[in-house]
């Protein structure tokens, strides 16, 4: 028989002989007739061993379990690979695979020790100095914990040791592509960046997680990592599984109703839900940045991932396809009674958003860095490949530019000279203006002189002259306060996919039209002093993670006396639960803190009265001596 290190290598004779070996001797005519080699073992389940003839579910068990051994075998023939530990302060001590210490100790990776995990939440809460770095790693470690308890508990699932290994890599990588003040980034400084160029609005932006994928393949290139990982096991159609699980199908022709991803096949369809939950958001991703975002903010965590880890089990539910056709599919469902400590987990993203990610001060200094940003980007010279020289915002487009690119941008404006003295004296005082002004912005926010909030409204009671259905479903530039990821960048607006109903009512969803609507109209006719740039209007989303809909909708649980049919909850799972499940804030933002500010003030106080929008807090009431004694800390 041929070596079980190479058993991936095997012939139908080489199968059968280490059934032999197994004291399994009795099914050896059936593997020859069905030609199953050791290629063919890898994809075996108990569907498969049925089909075949084998239809006791204990003989079953018996030859699935012989085959796993296989998979434990590492190059010294040893069952155990030698992991690094690391001492986390959330999940305690935890070990990484070797080559997962191989991905950590590359440039690409060592970035995330300098990108803050809240954006500029930090500003205001002093303990959230966590970054992306740390929170990698207990992602990686958790998608591990969930992957092995899954295939301890359901052995005939046959999940191989390179689909742990691979889901791990995907939790390590898949914040790779995030850039300085992580959402911030993308979903503020990028937007405002392309408005200032004037580009067209129809050039799609790139999601952190499309980022993410180009990153790794980068990573892996530049630091030679592929022999390393075919050494471990891992071939180029597990790279873009590791991909897929981060960003989803990589192929966006695929046919509806297809299967659209090449590194698994539908019976594997549940290791998609571990790193990043497109169905439903209840990821590893989420269970780390709430434990470990509330740590550092200070705010309790009501949701226990543990459980969670001991009743999730994978069943078969009935999924929609397209109109009229249905598929059976391998989902990760958990125990009925866990619905409320689900309930507990979305919440307690909504608490993190509302109190930390949309903050209102938090927005008025994550708002005031973009500024900056946009100010210093045709000046900011990053080197990427080949040589070429990128700006801030479009070294996200070279990888090696973008390895640079970290939060020391911001001392790197605020420490910037004033003048830098070009031979081109007209480029010359275009930058030395531009980067003052950027580097002034940066010192308002270290001296706490911040924009000021004249007010902000519900969307709801404040349509003026607003089609409620122009909706796209924008949550906004704010969405990045990330907060814990993610604010509105979480999966969770494209779950669902699977037919998540309407629960109790549907608020209205409003689109970054409608502020700019509201900017263009509120700084139209302004008083002498004031100026239109000075004005901003924002909109602030914030939700348990599927906009508008019950997230639990989409979520399939089973029963302890059945738990192997799973189903949603079709009745009220409780009374005192929310009937709606996203909120929608307007926020009207004024850049000065000197004389023009209770003018500005004044004008859109009568402004919203003109407009009949109720104005839930006004930056003339905000203004005035009796109710702000301390107007230059008014935002503290």
């Amino acid at each position: 028989m041929a070596s079980e290190l190479k058993y991936k290598d095997w012939t139908v004779t080489d199968t059968c002989q280490y059934l032999e070996k197994e004291k399994l001797g009795e099914w050896i005519p059936t593997f020859q007739k069905n030609n199953i080699t050791g290629i063919v073992l890898q994809n075996l389940t108990v569907d498969r061993l049925k089909d075949y003839g084998i239809v006791n579910f204990g003989d079953c068990l018996k030859i699935l379990e012989s085959i796993r051994k296989l998979w434990q075998v590492t190059e010294e023939g040893k069952f155990y690979v030698f992991c690094q530990v690391f001492n986390d302060p959330i999940h305690g001590h935890l070990e990484l695979h070797p080559l997962l210490i191989k991905i950590t100790d590359t440039p690409q990776f060592q970035r995330l020790r300098n990108i803050k995990q809240l954006g500029g939440v930090y500003f205001v809460y002093p303990g959230a100095s966590h970054n992306r770095f740390e929170h990698s790693i207990g992602v990686a470690y958790l998608a591990g914990e969930l992957v092995k308890s899954l295939s301890t508990r359901q052995p005939e699932l046959l999940i191989t040791p390179t689909d742990i290994l691979c889901v791990q890599i995907a939790g390590l990588c898949h914040d790779l592509g995030h850039g300085p003040f992580s959402h911030l980034f993308d979903d503020m400084f990028i937007p405002k960046a392309k408005k200032m160029k004037k580009e067209a609005e129809k050039q799609k932006e790139k999601k952190h997680e499309t980022v993410s994928c180009e990153m790794f393949d980068h990573l892996v290139k530049c630091n030679n990592l592929m022999p390393v990982m075919k050494k471990h096991g891992l071939n180029p159609i597990d790279l873009d599984f590791i991909k897929e699980m981060i960003a989803g199908p990589l192929d966006s022709s695929t046919t509806k109703g297809k299967w659209p991803y090449k590194g698994r096949t539908e019976e594997k369809s549940f290791l998609y839900e571990i790193v990043s939950n497109k169905r439903n958001g209840i990821d590893v991703d989420k269970f780390d940045y709430f434990a470990r975002d509330c740590y550092h903010l200070g705010i309790q965590n009501n949701f226990d991932y543990r459980r969670f880890l001991k009743f999730a089990r994978v069943c078969e539910v009935k999924v929609k396809v397209k109109k009229g056709e249905t598929r059976m599919e391998k989902q990760i469902c958990v125990r009925e009674k866990e619905v409320h400590n689900l309930y507990n987990m979305f919440h307690t993203r909504y608490c993190i958003h509302r109190r930390a990610c949309q903050h209102k001060v938090n927005s008025i200094i994550q708002t005031m860095i973009a500024d900056a940003f946009v100010k210093a980007d045709e000046h900011i010279q990053i080197e990427g490949s080949g040589g070429k020289m990128f700006t801030l915002s479009t070294a996200i487009n070279d990888m090696e530019a973008y390895t640079k690119l970290t939060d020391c941008v911001f001392e790197q404006i605020l420490n910037s000279p004033s003048k830098k003295g070009d031979e081109d004296q007209e480029r010359d005082k275009k930058r030395d203006e531009d980067m003052a002004e950027a580097k002034e912005i940066l010192q308002r926010i270290i001296s706490r002189d911040l924009y000021k909030c004249l007010g902000e409204t519900h969307y709801e009671t404040s349509k003026k002259g607003t089609d409620s259905t122009d909706a796209e479903g924008n949550t906004g530039e704010e969405a990045g306060g990330d907060g814990g990821e993610e604010a509105g960048g979480d999966g969770g607006e494209e779950a669902g996919g699977d037919g998540g109903e309407e629960a109790g009512g549907s608020q209205p969803s409003a689109s970054k039209k409608i502020c700019d609507d509201w900017e263009e109209d509120l700084t139209q006719n302004l008083p002498d002093g004031l100026k239109k740039q000075d004005f901003e209007v924002t909109l602030i989303s914030i939700d348990y993670g599927m906009k508008d809909k019950d997230p639990i909708k989409t979520v399939h649980f089973y029963a302890k006396d059945d738990p192997n049919n799973a189903t949603k909850f079709e009745d009220q799972v409780s009374r005192v639960l929310p009937k709606y499940f996203s909120d929608q804030l307007i926020r009207f933002y004024y850049k000065k803190t000197d004389d023009t500010y209770l003018k500005a003030a004044e004008h859109f106080d009568k402004w919203s009265k003109d407009n009949g929008i109720p104005i839930l807090k006004t930056g003339l009431k905000q203004a005035t001596p009796e109710v702000s004694p301390g107007e230059n800390n008014q935002n503290n």
